[in-house]
């Protein structure tokens, strides 16, 4: 278990080295010069001034829910306050609070419930455009809304995009017996946030009636939530999920999506006691006298929502089971290599894989150690590609096969999409050369929907085609629930949809990924 635990510390490295950007660059200042005629727009709390651009708009840190700080530290998100005047919207706001990783040196802010719009130059109210509603990856604990560019989104599929940020970690996902919206905070936030849109989208031109929500890993995961918590119901009509599949992964070090009270109170008596305020006579209050920086550096590598509460009341796999989910159109996919980053970052900690030992590595990693054997002859490893046949594991157990049970069993009551990013060779997602060939690995497919920090300029002309045929997909699934038209290769909904250069079009991945033998792990 010493492995395991070294593991998941790995996991945090790795999965901050796949982050996109920070949220303070994601808008370089000399491309957010203003035109003399910046546009200005009337929300319901007040008028912003944003920036245009060529062929779109830019509003951005715009507040969405009144500062979660003070006595409303672990509440549910109350209404931002009116202004008068012109607010300026040419920056982001803060980052909610997290450790360094995406945001340079981390953030200790909990002002920070914003939400930005880019929206096509042309939109109007009299002509509304379809909205997507962005939730960032992380794993619940980092990340910004600000760090993803839609503009080449916004101008290639006619849509407006919002993306949102969100309480994060223990100020989002505590834990604690008697707290009012415990381990549901960041959800409400998002929650909140469609709310927003639902209220004010139409004056940047976008259509209230036809909301998409979309997200990836931690946000993919987040969007399931949504599907599966009664409180959603109505603020959105379809559904993307990037890399975040419902039914989770069997396979440590992976923590779970979501976690029952116990487990989550537990967690949360941790941090309590960690913070100094187990013996106080007023818990919460105690807690919310806790310094920002002194709880990020108590809480876990990682955060889960809580389920059995009022906003999920079922575990979102257990929701989707029993066919209690939102029965809006979902397209949902994964990548084809999606393991290979974590196998990566675990091995640059020091794990080794060989022929040898990999024995023992499987029987740490899977779930029944008794059927260790079963993944060692399904997953051979030679002499030189134990990374790469690690990737293989994680990724199948984690996200290729529960994201093939996921689509399978929202197909059972809605239509649904299924993809697989499959390009061998996207722009990298680490910043310095990894250990192997990571392929199509978790986050490759990110900038070929967004600008990230100049990742599409590393990309090939055909890679450029695919990431038009992307957004293409999405957009026009965001506009009417069927990805197809534009003359781009036929998308059946009864296949995958593998996408990559010169090679988009159906596949059965499913033999590839060993989805037999991840379907009996417990």
């Amino acid at each position: 278990m010493a492995e395991v635990r070294a593991w998941v510390a790995a996991l945090a490295g790795a999965l901050a080295l796949t982050l996109p950007l920070p949220a303070s660059q994601a808008h370089p200042p000399a491309a957010r010069a203003t035109s003399s005629a910046a546009p200005v727009v009337h929300t319901r709390a007040g008028a912003v001034r944003g920036s245009e651009r060529d062929g779109y708009r830019i509003f951005d840190g715009i507040p969405y829910a009144a500062p979660p700080v003070g006595a409303l530290r672990w509440t549910a998100p109350r209404p931002a306050a009116a202004w008068s005047g012109v607010r300026d919207a040419t920056r982001p706001g803060s980052a909610c609070a997290q450790p360094a990783g995406e945001v340079p040196g981390g953030s200790t802010s909990e002002d920070c419930l914003y939400l930005n719009v880019t929206a096509p130059a042309g939109a109007s109210a009299g002509r509304p455009r379809p909205v997507i509603v962005w939730l960032h990856g992380g794993g619940f604990t980092s990340g910004a809304g600000s760090s993803y560019d839609a503009h080449r989104m916004v101008r290639g599929g006619d849509v407006v995009v919002v993306t949102v940020n969100y309480r994060l970690g223990a100020l989002g996902f505590l834990g604690l017996a008697g707290l009012n919206g415990s381990g549901t905070f960041g959800l409400a936030d998002q929650q909140a946030a469609l709310r927003y849109v639902r209220e004010n989208i139409g004056a940047f031109g976008g259509d209230a009636r036809n909301v998409t929500l979309a997200g990836e890993s931690a946000g993919s995961y987040a969007v399931c939530a949504q599907l599966a918590s009664p409180s959603a119901v109505g603020l959105f009509q379809r559904a993307i999920m990037e890399s975040g599949p419902c039914t989770g992964g069997p396979a440590r070090p992976f923590a779970p999506f979501s976690v029952a009270p116990p487990a989550a109170q537990a967690a949360g008596a941790r941090l309590v006691t960690a913070v100094g305020c187990a013996k106080a006579s007023d818990v919460p209050a105690c807690l919310r006298r806790v310094p920002v920086a002194r709880l990020l550096a108590a809480q876990g590598a990682d955060a889960q929502p809580e389920h059995g509460t009022g906003l999920l009341p079922r575990a979102p796999a257990e929701a989707l089971a029993s066919g209690r989910t939102a029965r809006v159109p979902v397209l949902v996919g994964a990548n084809h290599d999606e393991g290979t980053i974590w196998a990566a970052g675990i091995m640059a900690a020091g794990t080794t894989v060989t022929p040898a030992n990999w024995p023992r590595v499987a029987r740490e990693f899977v779930p029944d150690p008794a059927r260790a054997g079963e993944v060692v002859r399904a997953y051979p490893v030679g002499a030189t590609d134990g990374g790469p046949v690690f990737g293989a594991v994680i990724g199948d157990a984690n996200y290729a096969c529960p994201t093939l049970r996921t689509g399978s069993l929202f197909a059972a009551h809605q239509r649904v999409w299924r993809y697989e990013f499959a390009d061998p060779d996207p722009p990298r997602p680490l910043p310095a050369p990894p250990p192997f060939p990571l392929g199509a690995t978790h986050t490759t497919e990110l900038p070929y929907l967004f600008d990230l920090g100049g990742r599409a300029r590393e990309m090939t002309v055909r890679q450029h085609r695919l990431a038009d045929t992307m957004i293409g997909y999405w957009t026009r699934f965001a506009r009417s629930g069927d990805p197809n038209g534009g003359g781009a290769p036929r998308w059946s909904h009864s296949q995958v949809q593998s996408l990559a250069p010169d090679s988009t079009g159906p596949v059965r991945p499913a033999p590839g990924h060993h989805c037999g033998l991840w379907a009996t792990m417990p």
